[in-house]
């Protein structure tokens, strides 16, 4: 699956880099990889079974043995709905506990390459051009100031019914930024060949048509 073409796309919590894949994804008929949703989905189930979040045997041993269904519509474990659930913000804060954990990004790498499938991939996280997919023909780094990303998240849970603390988030988002940039495993930075786009003052559909651009620059799209 080497020739498979793989566009990726990384930055922050709140970048828009989730809601732009899916729309690239979308646009060029390809597959979509949200690699933030798996390790979602091993925090809650953690959070659901009291597992400890830094109990690594633990944790390789139940992600290892879930049955995770991810489509645009719903993320499906063990047969269960938990697309909204895995969106709260106590699951927010696990799953970057867990991600920093070395044996469970280990155990989940494989999940994630095996969406590498024709016609493409557009794979959204926070390593996916310097881990995952290294040799991307395509690396995107989406990024914005830590106030607009703390506002889109708030009106991103408010619009799903949720009740959040807009002080609240911009605190959990600035720690989890300094902990994901800094965790020894995978941290959160640009690969060195990747495009870096700050989305601060821009609109979703200027962010998507930079992209689209850059996809065409790269060959992966027709050109017209």
């Amino acid at each position: 699956m080497d020739d498979v073409p793989v566009i990726t796309i990384d930055g922050p919590g709140g970048s828009g880099k989730g809601t732009i894949a899916a729309l690239l994804a979308e646009q060029l008929g390809w597959h979509l990889l949200d690699s933030g949703a798996l390790y979602r989905v091993v925090a809650a189930v953690a959070l659901e079974r009291g597992i400890s979040l830094e109990d690594d045997a633990g944790l390789v041993a139940m992600a290892t043995g879930l049955q995770i269904r991810i489509d645009e519509h719903a993320v499906r474990v063990d047969g269960v709905d938990m697309t909204r659930r895995i969106r709260e913000e106590d699951v927010s804060e696990a799953a970057s506990r867990v991600a920093a954990r070395q044996p469970v990004r280990a155990s989940i790498l494989a999940l994630q390459r095996a969406q590498r499938r024709p016609p493409g991939l557009v794979a959204d996280g926070r390593d996916m051009g310097t881990v995952v997919f290294p040799q991307a023909p395509l690396k995107v780094y989406l990024d914005a100031s830590v106030q607009v990303r703390a506002e889109r998240r708030y009106n991103q849970l408010k619009n799903k019914g949720l009740s959040v603390s807009l002080a609240a988030l911009l605190a959990s988002i600035q720690e989890r930024d300094e902990r994901d940039k800094s965790r020894a495993v995978a941290p959160l930075r640009p690969a060195p060949d990747a495009i870096l786009i700050d989305s601060t003052s821009m609109s979703i559909e200027a962010v998507l048509s930079r992209v689209l651009d850059e996809a065409r620059s790269s060959g992966l799209t027709p050109s017209t």
